[in-house]
């Protein structure tokens, strides 16, 4: 195999001191380094960040647990610990009561993997909580690095800044940077770990320890390893290992094959097994396991595990499908969310992801096997997480983005062919600006109320994902999830956007000028839905369900009916349907009524009818 001897961009990493000088990358990852650093260390964490969110709780408390007292053990000094920082409990903790010796069934564990927690503790020990963040900016910066070198060892040094930047810059990652949990970690894990096999693959002639130890086999045992505790803290890594693989066969190395799968099989393993030997039981979410919401224990004498919280064993598939076809359809139904959907789809959250995919298929020659077998690894996991989660593959929670193939989007890096121009990476800025620049702008309420990033912009455009409406990011506004519509068949109702008032228990008003899209979700599914719609002035309205769309022209006060016939998508014993008003026009009720107060620009006024089908 034919490597290059000079990339001309100053990128040969390693190849000695006085062959190292500045360029683009390294100036780009110090300034990240630094400015991130002093930003990390001089925020409020706690008011800036709006206090908890996701899985923040476990992964705080279980740090400090092991900056404070070296050990993985929830006592009552951490729960006085949480309640001091955040003046407030562990909202969503995850503890789980240990198994085996009557001493270790007395105690409680967290019920998340340790290992992110360990690797951040000397970070809080030295600057307390803002010590989690300055932790994730290293990660950064060694990410931006990684990728840079990488890119910059077969393109322009400029080129690859810019595209590397944009890779990581204008995707949904950086916003998870802001979570105090693993999902930012496993993300660099896995860049890390598939820098060091791969960047021996591209990289130029080089002097010096560093240099050999980097194209040695040397850096294939420690991306095992890195890789290794990935999947320990996310086992739905465990197919990354095959590209690897695959590259020291192609290489006619299958002792360094066996090796580096021994050594990530042996990671995995000893995870678990130091796991065991802590809490009793392998795995970290199995046993007696619960979640607490509103009172914890320990907070007082009375507050005991056994008698607070919900269980949450995580150890089992749920799938409601009668039949295989069912089931494939879900399959397919998810697929087109993963690869499109509103909230979680890949295509809005990882579009640099999509260019690095593209130029990987255009390429006419130098694409590698294990390249290929990246590539086959990100469509399997894809499927993977689809079939293994059909209703929660994003994460759950309602996340930003798809939080649990995350840690995967960084292997398309490593499809990237060398790149002639800056074309690719100023379509990467400009795509993934168009669904994320809302969510960079202001990173902190993006990450407190998801919710709102899909409310404006070019993501209204998207599917909304129906298999998982509890997971998505309105569940998090109990204003606006589960409304009760009092029909019969009976209704819930989720509002996706600030563009919908409930009136009563029947009726709903919608903004003017505005759509406003709603799930409606029925037990029973639905054969058609009359559609009842006012407004005191003329407007037009274009109403849809389920696919079924009409357009209305309203006279003043004259009501209009309408009955809809909509496709809808079952999941968890619910059918859903995504309802979209729109009126044209509007008006507001104090200048319009004497006397009204209501300062809304308001368009029509709804009223739902469901008709249910006479069988399913």
């Amino acid at each position: 195999m034919t490597r290059p001897t000079e990339t001309g961009s100053g990128a040969e990493l390693g190849r000695g001191s006085s062959m190292i000088r500045w360029n683009p990358g390294y100036i780009a990852t110090a300034l990240v380094l630094i400015f991130g650093s002093c930003a990390a260390l001089s925020i409020d964490v706690v008011r800036t960040g709006f206090g908890i969110k996701g899985d923040e709780a476990t992964y705080v408390a279980m740090t400090m647990s092991a900056a404070y007292d070296a050990d993985l053990v929830y006592e009552s000094r951490d729960i006085q610990r949480f309640f001091r920082i955040y003046q407030g409990g562990p909202s969503g903790i995850f503890l789980k009561r240990g198994e085996g010796e009557h001493d270790r069934r007395n105690r409680l564990y967290f019920g998340k993997a340790y290992i992110y927690s360990v690797l951040a503790a000397p970070f809080v020990r030295i600057a307390g909580l803002n010590g989690m963040l300055l932790f994730h900016v290293v990660l950064l910066a060694g990410m931006l690095l990684a990728a840079y070198v990488f890119l910059a060892a077969r393109s322009p040094g400029g080129t690859a800044l810019a595209f590397s930047a944009a890779f990581f810059g204008v995707s949904i990652v950086p916003l998870h940077a802001l979570f105090l949990s693993s999902d930012f970690f496993n993300v660099a894990s896995v860049s890390f770990a598939y820098f060091l096999w791969f960047y021996k693959d591209v990289a130029p002639p080089a002097q010096g320890r560093w240099a050999a130890w980097l194209r040695g086999p040397g850096s294939d045992i420690a991306a095992a390893v890195v890789l290794g505790l990935a999947t320990f803290s996310k086992p739905t890594h465990v197919f990354l290992i095959l590209p690897p693989l695959v590259l020291a066969l192609n290489q006619r190395r299958p002792l360094m094959a066996v090796y580096v799968a021994a050594a990530f099989a042996t990671t995995v393993a000893a995870g678990f097994a130091i796991n065991a030997g802590i809490t009793g039981e392998w795995n970290y979410q199995g046993g007696n396991r619960r979640t607490f919401y509103g009172r914890f224990p320990f907070e007082n004498p009375a507050a005991a595990f056994d008698n607070l919280g919900l269980s949450m064993t995580t150890n089992a598939v749920i799938v409601d499908a009668a039949t295989i076809g069912e089931f494939l359809q879900t399959l397919a139904t998810n697929l087109r969310y993963f690869l499109i959907g509103r909230h979680f789809g890949f295509l809005p959250y990882f579009f640099p992801g999509v260019v690095a995919i593209v130029l990987f298929a255009m390429a006419r020659n130098g694409r590698r096997r294990w390249q290929w077998a990246t590539l086959c690894v990100f469509l399997l996991t894809a499927i993977g997480l689809c079939m293994y989660m059909p209703y929660t593959w994003s994460g759950g929670g309602g996340p930003p983005g798809n939080r649990y193939f995350l840690s995967v989007y960084p292997v398309l890096l490593f499809l990237t062919p060398p790149l002639g121009s800056a074309v690719p990476a100023m379509v990467a800025w400009a795509g993934g600006a168009l669904f994320t620049a809302q969510v960079l702008v202001n990173p902190f309420i993006a990450a407190k109320q998801p919710y709102l990033i899909a409310e404006r912009g070019l993501l209204r455009v998207l599917p909304v994902e129906l298999t998982m409406v509890d997971d998505l990011p309105v569940a998090l506004n109990a204003r606006r999830h589960r409304i009760g519509y009092n029909t019969d068949p009976a209704l819930l109702l989720s509002l996706l956007d600030q563009n919908a008032y409930r009136a009563d228990s029947l009726e709903f008003w919608t903004a003017g000028r505005s759509r406003a899209d709603i799930i409606v979700r029925s037990q029973t599914r639905l054969s058609a839905v009359s559609a009842t719609l006012r407004s005191p002035i003329p407007n037009r309205v274009t109403i849809s369900l389920g696919g079924d769309e009409t357009t209305l022209d309203l006279r003043p006060g004259v009501a209009a009916e309408v009955s809809l016939t909509p496709t809808g998508v079952y999941a968890r014993g619910r059918w859903g349907y995504l309802l979209s008003v729109h009126p044209r026009t509007g008006f507001t009720p104090r200048l319009a009524t004497p006397g009204s107060g209501d300062n809304r620009f308001l368009g029509v006024l709804v009223r739902l009818t469901p008709h249910a089908a006479t069988s399913d």
